[in-house]
């Protein structure tokens, strides 16, 4: 069994903000009540990524005053299934992408069709 690639906290924020960047402006400027954090566990086995929150295709008139919707990328689950830091790079990139896809309103079926 290979060994778990190790990427400190510090670079694997870093790793997400560069992903972050990767996404066109015309996207992230129409983002809002969004934050994007890094945590070292998933709540369950087998996630990357989690978004929690109100899709922008879902939010309404109703829709002010509410916390911001929440991104989680797992740093521990992402370096458990790469064997390198380019493999790292490559996947908290798809993850980022996959979970702002879910902000956007794409559910998992056409994230996937995708390649995300």
């Amino acid at each position: 069994m290979a060994s778990v690639i190790e990427v400190t906290r510090e670079k694997f924020e870093e790793l997400v903000a560069e992903a972050l960047d990767t996404i066109p402006s015309d996207l992230t400027g129409t983002m809002s009540n969004i934050v994007v954090t890094v945590v070292d566990d998933p709540p369950e086995p087998d996630l990357l990524g989690l978004y929690t929150g109100i899709p922008l295709t879902e939010r309404g008139d109703w829709y002010s005053a509410v916390l911001p919707d929440r991104i989680e990328i797992y740093r521990n689950a992402i370096c458990q299934i790469c064997d390198t830091e380019e493999d790292v790079i490559e996947e908290v990139r798809i993850t980022v992408v996959h979970e702002i896809g879910h902000h956007f309103g794409i559910d998992d079926a056409r994230l996937h069709e995708l390649g995300w």
